[in-house]
């Protein structure tokens, strides 16, 4: 938070001016658990960032901070019935995981069209997770405890996290779009980033003992490591706020 306020200070500071800008869009979430890929999760981002003017009219630097709504989802499933061992087919089964995102970065203009300026952009993130919709497995598995370790839960085991959400999460973000001119003082953008995690979103230890609900049979649910990984289709505004020096 400190790094991208001083940031922010400093980009404001430039002289010749500053843009502020406002910006969201479509947000397609995916996670691996371990080593298998979920369904995709569609959600949405809101960003607001602040942007140094570009020196020579290339290379700028910027921060910003948004809400990404991030996870994953389960479309096709099936799990045997304890009681009759026939399948039963699940409806759509979503992971949410609400974070506020920080980033600092850089963008490099590399060509233009017709006024529109091409640009890449690449910086480091830092996620805080505020709250998800795990509540929702929880109950379901206190009423169907067959289904214990089926899914991502928060359990508590002597005042001690068991099975849980890292709240502090950090990765990077790439990507590129272009610039649309409506005037001197405000332009139009559309973007598209990738946004992958570093650290992990959820980490779980192995669990023994529970009950597989297509056997019956106890087994150990092994260790369980949820990672994100974004894809991000961003439109919005920025305002240049220019600064002038008069001798």
């Amino acid at each position: 938070m400190a790094l991208c306020l001083g940031l922010a200070t400093v980009i404001s500071a430039q002289d010749g001016g500053t843009y502020y800008g406002i910006k969201g869009g479509l947000t397609i979430g995916t996670q691996q658990w371990n080593t298998f890929d979920r369904d995709p999760l569609i959600g949405y981002h809101t960003i607001l960032t602040v942007e140094s003017l570009p020196v020579e009219d290339k290379f700028s630097l910027f921060a910003q901070v948004g809400y990404h709504l991030k996870g994953s989802a389960i479309r096709r499933s099936l799990f045997g019935n304890p009681f009759n061992a026939n399948l039963v087919s699940f409806p759509p089964q979503k992971f949410e995981f609400h974070n506020i995102s920080l980033s600092v970065g850089a963008k490099q203009v590399f060509g233009e069209v017709n006024k529109s300026k091409l640009y890449y952009l690449f910086g480091i993130r830092g996620d805080y997770t505020m709250g998800t919709n795990l509540d929702e497995y929880e109950i379901f598995v206190e009423r169907n405890p067959n289904f214990a370790g089926i899914y991502p839960l928060n359990i508590y085991y002597s005042g001690e996290t068991l099975l849980g959400v890292r709240r502090l999460n950090y990765g990077f973000l790439a990507g590129g779009g272009i610039t649309l001119p409506f005037s001197e003082f405000v332009e139009g953008l559309l973007e598209f980033t990738v946004n992958p995690d570093f650290s992990l979103q959820y980490e779980q230890p192995s669990i023994p003992n529970v009950v597989d609900p297509f056997s019956g049979q106890t087994r150990s649910i092994p260790e369980r490591k949820i990672r994100n990984l974004t894809f991000e289709i961003t439109v919005g505004f920025r305002f240049l706020k220019k600064v002038e020096y008069i001798d």
